[in-house]
């Protein structure tokens, strides 16, 4: 995508939220209007100028018909190539306390200054100076021995080769530290600041090359660039002086005006997304081309009356065009960068107009030229704007690629998870579905195979009760194991439920009941660690204790309570009580048999405190389940 497909970009402010389209329209032309006076009070504002009581304004001009007085600053119209002969005078101390120097604000475009015949000060010399488009002054030190007491005669050799009238500014003749003040703010105005923009414009346009170089799609980029390198060409190079081939290319590169704001015009379309015509582009760039052209043919004369014509024209309507196209953007998107263009244009062709009333002599003291300078300013704001934004452009890139790297990872961490739970899923599902053809296979092998003995031994009369007594334990307890495989998700009441039904049925032939009562309305707690050899455990410790009630205690009734309790360090754990109602032993009656030991063994492998109480109303056996059971068996 090209800069111009979003111009508002990273970090433009859309202004429409906030204001109507007539609203915005009159605040826009308002802001114009301040940014046009705000541009005529800056350049109206009066340059600094030594003490008056040395300013030489009355001459004389040497002429066919004779002198001609004149006033300086004059504006002198007429052919070229010429030289116009001035002749002035100053008077000076009869005792001179300092050195003596000549002032010459602004001269178009050469001046030789003479004083009392001998030539002090001669701007040929400095070729940089003569250029039409510089406010260049110069400023030399005037011998002692040249100066006389009262009065001296000053002589100016104006040099005007084209393309602009010759002009002559206010001279002044006085003590070197007077004058000296005034020439440094017009050497840092005119000089220094142009070379201070230009040094800028080269550095954007190096980086603005290289992010199009790295982004072809960046059209814009790449075209601000090039104008940007054009300007500060035009700035650092030096007019030619003698006729050679490269004479020809300065001569090019300093009347490149037209080809830049040629390219300003290019870079401004695409910016704002409008659609470019190879026939458009080649009638931009046409007339700055031909320039350059006439430069590498016909030399610095030729680029001259070139750029009369078609120069001066191509600049007005290549401005002309930026200027309806930033304003017709800033009316239409109401953003801040739209906004920040239009009045970029406003401020080139509110200089350049004034250039133009001086050119023309509506204003024929201001020989003052704005328009470079201006240029050179908005299009460093320009460059570093888009540079800010390419780098915001970046940081918001970095920080989206920040999240999204974030985001990756987040979801590998999530898919990971989701994987280990799959397989997790699987594990468990083949577990289960072990487990089934375990509990299948006992069930119908081992399990039909008990039955089948226990019903020859119920025929063989008195001598298969042991056998059919035994047979009934082992598939009681191959029962016991097959509930136990059951996948009771950690809830130790299932699988207790289905204790009670066995047991209960197991007590009815000896006329037991048994009785079940819940402690607390929950229940036993949950244990999601809950595997199979633990609920083992625990349902054969319970067996354990029914069997031990049945053989020795001569019990009618069985209570079975359970509950939950927390203990002090505030984990939920679970209790499971079995009493009976039967005789109870204590002391030496204690039944010496490997019952209860086994039971002590068995809860201990789990993780479960038991504890026995023995009286006159019967045995009370409690068991405390753990917080949570172990993993492994713990050794008894």
């Amino acid at each position: 995508m090209s800069a111009g497909a979003q111009p508002a970009g990273a970090g433009a402010t859309p202004l429409s939220a906030r204001w109507s389209r007539r609203r915005f329209a009159l605040l826009h032309l308002s802001l114009q209007a301040v940014v046009v006076g705000l541009c005529l009070l800056v350049t109206s504002f009066p340059l600094p100028a030594p003490d008056s009581r040395y300013a030489v304004r009355e001459a004389t001009v040497a002429g066919p018909d004779g002198p001609t007085p004149v006033r300086l600053p004059a504006t002198f119209p007429g052919s070229t190539p010429r030289r116009i002969n001035l002749a002035l005078s100053f008077t000076a101390p009869d005792k001179l306390t300092e050195e003596w120097s000549v002032l010459t604000p602004r001269f178009t475009n050469a001046a030789q200054v003479l004083v009392n015949g001998v030539a002090v000060l001669d701007t040929r010399r400095k070729a940089s100076n003569n250029r039409p488009d510089r406010n260049a002054a110069d400023m030399a030190v005037i011998p002692t021995q040249l100066l006389r007491p009262g009065v001296n005669e000053l002589s100016v050799r104006l040099y005007v080769w084209g393309p602009l009238s010759g002009f002559l500014d206010t001279l002044y003749v006085g003590p070197d530290s007077v004058l000296r003040d005034a020439w440094d703010w017009r050497i840092l105005l005119f000089s220094t600041l142009p070379v201070v923009f230009s040094s800028w414009q080269v550095i954007l346009a190096l980086v603005l090359g290289i992010m199009w170089f790295k982004r072809r799609q960046e059209t814009a980029y790449g075209v601000l660039a090039a104008a940007m390198a054009l300007g500060a060409l035009h700035t650092f190079l030096i007019p030619p002086e003698q006729p050679s081939w490269l004479a020809g290319i300065r001569a090019a590169a300093i009347g490149s005006a037209p080809l830049e704001s040629g390219l300003v015009l290019l870079f401004c379309m695409l910016f704002l997304g409008r659609r470019l015509t190879p026939l458009f582009a080649a009638l931009t760039l046409g007339p700055g081309v031909v320039i350059a052209l006439a430069g590498l043919i016909g030399g610095p004369e030729m680029v001259r009356q070139a750029f009369i014509w078609p120069g001066l024209p191509a600049i007005a309507l290549c401005l002309g065009g930026v200027a309806w196209l930033t304003h017709g953007a800033a009316l239409s998107r109401r953003d801040l960068v739209s906004v920040l263009l239009a009045s970029a244009a406003t401020v080139l062709v509110t200089c350049l107009i004034r250039d133009v009333l001086t050119i023309a002599g509506a204003l024929p003291h201001q020989r003052i030229f704005v328009t470079r300078m201006a240029y050179a300013a908005v299009m460093t704001v320009i460059g570093a704007c888009l540079t800010w934004r390419f780098a915001s452009a970046l940081n918001e890139v970095d920080s989206f690629a920040g999240r999204l790297v974030t985001q990756v990872r987040e979801a590998e961490d999530k898919l990971r998870a989701s994987f280990a739970r799959e397989e997790q899923r699987k594990h468990a599902a083949a577990l289960a579905s072990e487990r089934a053809r375990l509990t299948r296979d006992l069930h119908d092998g081992l399990g039909g195979q008990l039955v089948s003995i226990v019903a020859l031994a119920e025929r063989s009369g008195a001598h298969g009760a042991q056998i059919g007594e035994a047979a009934r334990s082992a598939l009681r307890d191959l029962r016991l194991v097959i509930d136990a495989m059951d996948d009771i998700d950690g809830d130790l009441m299932l699988a207790l439920g289905a204790w009670r039904e066995r047991t209960a049925a197991r007590l009815r032939p000896h006329d037991i009941r048994l009785d079940w009562r819940p402690l607390s309305p929950a229940g036993l707690p949950v244990h999601q660690e809950l595997r199979p050899w633990h609920v083992i455990q625990l349902l054969r410790l319970l067996d354990e204790a029914v069997t031990n009630t049945v053989k020795h205690a001569n019990a009618r009734c069985i209570t079975v309570s359970f509950g939950s309790f927390t203990n002090d360090d505030g984990a939920a754990r679970g209790r499971i009580i079995i009493a009976d109602d039967g005789h109870g032993f204590s002391g030496r009656a204690t039944p010496q048999g490997r019952g209860l030991d086994n039971m002590r063994r068995r809860a201990g492998r789990c993780g479960v405190s038991l504890s026995l109480d023995s009286g006159p109303d019967g045995v009370r056996i409690t068991l405390d389940l753990p917080a949570r059971f172990p993993e492994t068996e713990i050794p008894a």
